[in-house]
């Protein structure tokens, strides 16, 4: 009989769901209003976490790609996959959420800025690693390659997280200085959701992670129930 473990995605991903939930009345009760631009800044307690965890979904492709290379583990190409589509989902709701912010902010939908424009690079990298996925070759071909550029494109990765540092940016870097640029309450506000975005994130990987492990069992199964009836229909002849 199959194992049953326990439902460790269904843990996180409900403690994220509550912790965002809680996050709001901090977001829109605790938190004061920003003088210069209002209540629309108020969607940066959400495209900050968005963007950190992306950062870290890369990190962990980075590091899976590398166990993969080094072991040749299915496991840590399942792993790369599913922090993968996560980070190319949270980087695509991030710069929706940016370009909304920086309408208001900058008086444009969008801007050429060094930060806009590594992490634009980066979504297209990693929406093409996904796309691997898709080529006609074997399963473990496929896995080399998508590792190989798992490596390579996290190069852009700490170019879009020290740009704003860099090279002269009008993306504000929040935690630059010493004081950070913002209040005490809006910090904590800051922490209470980048900790929920992370359970979010954690629930989501590991439950991803799970579906492509069951997937990857079903394709062999049929794989081998087909090579079966190939062998079974060449004796009857």
């Amino acid at each position: 009989m199959p194992q049953k473990h326990f439902p460790w995605s269904l843990v996180f991903c409900t403690a994220g769901a509550i912790g965002l939930a809680a996050g709001q009345w901090f977001i829109f009760a605790y938190a004061p209003v920003e003088q210069t631009m209002g209540p629309i800044q108020k969607i940066f307690y959400i495209h900050l976490p968005l963007s950190w965890w992306a950062l870290v979904s890369f990190f962990v492709v980075f590091i899976c790609s590398a166990g993969y290379l080094a072991k040749r583990r299915e496991s840590f190409d399942l792993a790369a996959r599913a922090a993968a589509e996560i980070g190319v989902v949270f980087t695509s709701l991030c710069l929706i959420t940016g370009i909304i912010w920086g309408r208001r902010s900058w008086g444009v939908w969008w801007t050429w800025d060094p930060r806009l424009s590594t992490a634009l690079v980066m979504w297209f990298v990693y929406v093409a690693y996904l796309i691997m996925g898709s080529l006609a070759a074997s399963p473990q071909r496929k896995a080399l390659v998508r590792s190989v550029l798992g490596i390579v494109a996290f190069l852009d990765v700490p170019l879009v997280f020290l740009s704003a540092r860099m090279w002269r940016s009008v993306h504000p870097a929040v935690f630059a200085s010493r004081e950070g640029g913002l209040e005490p309450e809006m910090k904590l506000t800051v922490f209470v959701c980048v900790g929920a975005m992370g359970l979010l994130w954690l629930g989501l990987f590991l439950l991803r992670k799970t579906q492509l492990t069951q997937e990857s069992r079903i394709d062999r199964l049929l794989f081998r129930a087909g090579e079966q009836e190939n062998q079974d229909t060449f004796r009857k002849k």
